[in-house]
Formats: C-alpha cells, structure tokens, sequence
C-alpha cells in the first residue's frame, strides 16, 4: 500500500507525550448523596463546555458478533440482523454484566445523575461486533461516522466519545478517517472494499460504507488498480462529514496500537490502570508478570499491556470476504510489525499513547476474583468508579485545558 495509515511506534525510551502517575481516591457511589452532588457539578461543567452528547464505546468481545458470523445475514437480511444485534447484545449485557463492559443500566443512570438540576446530556452507547481483528474496528469507525454525521449537534455543541479497551482503538481510526489525507482514505476504503462491496458483481451490500466514503472523499475518485472503478463515478455525499473541532474523547484501558491523526479531534485523554513496580521506569509495565500477578491485578491492567500488535484473531478463511479485506488493511496499517516480534515489544512495556494525555491510575489493591475483575480491565466500566471517572474526565478535558486542543 502507498498510503499507510498511523501506527505508534513501538521504541524503548520515556513517553513522548504527556502523562501523569495518579492515585485513585476513593470513590463514592453514584446514586449517593454525595456521589450525586459530585456528578450534578460534573454535569455543569459539561454543559458550561458544551457538551450536548457522551458516547459510550464497549472493548472487545463485548458485542454482538466477535467472531464475524452475522455479516452476510446483514447482506441479505438487513431487518433480521438488526434483530439479532437486539438479541445478542442483550444477551452479552446479562451474561457479562458491567464486567469491562457498558451497560444499558450504567449509561442511563450517568445521564440520569449528571443532568440533574440542568438541561439533559444524552448518554448513549454505540454497538460494534467487538472482533478482535483489524476490519471489526475500521467498520466501527465507518459506523460510528455515519451515526456522528446524522445525529452531530448544532454549533457550538461538543460531542464526548468515551471508549473502553479496543473501542479506544476505533475512536483512533476514527480520527483517522476524518483527519486523513485523500490518498490515506482513498487506500483505506481501496484495502477494505472486499467487505462491503461484493467483487464479482461490484454491487455494494453494506451501504454505510459507501456513504461514508462518498462523506469523507466527496468526488474525490477511489484509489484502485482496477480501471473501471477508477471510471465508476461517485455520488454526491448523502451524510454530512462530521467536524473533528467539536469532538473530544476519552480512552480507558485502551493498548497502544493505532496512531492518533491530530487533525481528527480536538481534545484527548487516556486513562490507564497502572501500578509501578520496582526495577522498571514509573510509567513502564511490569515485564514478565506470573500467573499470581495476573490473578491479582498487581500490575494494573494486564489486557491493556497485552493487546499491542500481533494479538489479533483474524477472521478465517472460510469467510473469504473478510479473510481478504483484513489481510489487505493489515498491510496498510502495520506494514512493518511482524508477529515473532510480539515477545520484545511487550517487555517494552509501553503504556503511554503517543498523542493526548494518559493518567496513569493506581485503582488499589484487588480483593476480588479474576472473572470479576479481568486481569485488572474491568475497572473503568464500573458504576462504583463513575464519579471519579466523570470527575477526572471533565476536569482535564474542560475545566484544565481552558478550551484549548490538546493534540
């Protein structure tokens, strides 16, 4: 591919960006008096940004499709895999509970608690498959795109994305998407066309990819060696492009994988489980944990140190479609990183994104089991760990930053 899109490099050294160590306090609950004070000011100072809308972006394996099997029923049954979206996420949601993911329970009380006393900020979860494989998370994007552009508040409203584990990871191709260059987009939707346009008969039979691509590109022509698609003309955008000065976001327990395209966003913030330990830099993971630091979270959040490149579970071949179209994106976004490397760049034990600020959040010790808490990933998705969360959030994006992008 010509034009690959951003990976963060994977190098020894101190982070290049900013990020603080930072001890958790403790938390009220949210429904008590004095959580609901707290999240009532939280709220405020929201609204005194702007901020009309909070997306809740769930990780891996939280969503309805992980391993990529209602794909073609979306081809031929649009209604019915609506249905069974409905259905599986439901499902996942009573199975899984708040358990690294976000709750339909979780969402309302937040909007409930921080539009107290105020005009509503609406707090909605956005759904993906949650495939633990590059094209899951650009289809997110390209979904979540389309949703921003039809439902994007008027001016001077903000929108607020909030993404756990490799949701982080969507919201980064995201700004890609709307911060790239027309040859990185062009090579984008070139490398990942297989998917949503059927190559024998060149029909497109999942049209938010096309409207998305005709939002970002406008007439610009895609780039494909074929010749009649290069001559295939594009029609006019039917989704406006959303506009990146109004967006803002928040990742938690998010692996340092994709790049962050500055012009994509405006403000960003990482929030990272992390606990130093001796004989490594404060900001560095502990490199090689043991089973018993694992089991206890001792480290912090051992998902978000393991998650890097060469941990992806790529669909199969027996789907043909998304076989392709993944192997073409994965040469576009890591074309240099090879699988064999994976041992030494997890002793790297990078933490810190490349871009925005990452707290680094000592959350205590862990008393609970390991299905409970997931090797130290469950924190963030927690009603008991609302009101620090919200606090910190609108503090260091609203309240620190005095308006200004933080790239």
């Amino acid at each position: 591919m010509s034009a690959p899109l951003l990976h963060q490099p994977y190098q020894p050294g101190p982070p290049t960006s900013r990020y603080q160590l930072l001890a958790a306090p403790p938390c009220p609950a949210p429904e008590s008096e004095e959580g609901s004070a707290r999240l009532a000011r939280t709220g405020d100072l929201l609204r005194a940004a702007h901020v009309s809308v909070i997306y809740l972006l769930h990780g891996t394996f939280a969503g309805y499709d992980a391993l990529g099997a209602l794909v073609q029923l979306e081809r031929w049954l649009p209604r019915a895999h609506r249905a069974l979206v409905r259905q599986f996420k439901g499902l996942v949601d009573r199975l899984q509970g708040e358990a690294a993911n976000y709750t339909p329970q979780y969402a309302a009380l937040l909007q409930r608690q921080l539009t107290a006393g105020g005009p509503p900020i609406a707090v909605r979860r956005f759904l993906w498959s949650s495939g633990n494989y590059h094209l899951a998370r650009a289809d997110a994007a390209v979904r979540l795109i389309d949703e921003l552009a039809t439902t994007w508040p008027p001016e001077p409203q903000r929108v607020l994305l909030w993404g756990h584990s490799h949701g982080g990871n969507v919201l980064a191709l995201v700004t890609q998407l709307l911060g790239g260059q027309p040859e990185q987009l062009s090579a984008f939707f070139t490398a990942c066309e297989p998917f949503y346009r059927n190559p024998l008969t060149g029909r497109v039979d999942i049209p938010v990819w096309q409207r998305v691509r005709q939002a970002l590109l406008g007439h610009t022509p895609p780039a494909s060696d074929d010749v009649a698609d290069r001559q295939r003309p594009v029609a006019a955008p039917t989704v406006p492009r959303p506009d990146p000065s109004g967006l803002d976001i928040v990742t938690l327990g998010t692996p340092v994988r994709y790049g962050w395209q500055p012009r994509g966003f405006s403000r960003l913030l990482h929030i990272i489980h992390h606990r130093p330990v001796a004989g490594r830099e404060p900001w560095q993971a502990a490199w090689p944990p043991t089973l018993a630091d694992v089991q206890a979270a001792a480290g912090g959040d051992y998902v978000q140190q393991f998650g890097i490149a060469g941990t992806n579970t790529p669909p199969s071949w027996i789907r043909p479609r998304l076989w392709l179209a993944e192997r073409r994106l994965h040469r576009l976004l890591q074309p240099h990183l090879r699988a064999r490397e994976l041992p030494a760049r997890l002793a790297l034990g990078i933490r810190v994104h490349n871009a925005g600020t990452t707290l680094l959040v000592d959350y205590g010790p862990e008393t609970r089991p390991i299905y409970r808490h997931l090797a130290g990933h469950a924190v963030y998705t927690e009603q008991a760990w609302m009101v620090f969360h919200a606090e910190e959030i609108a503090q260091r994006l609203y309240a620190e930053q005095g308006g200004e992008a933080s790239g």
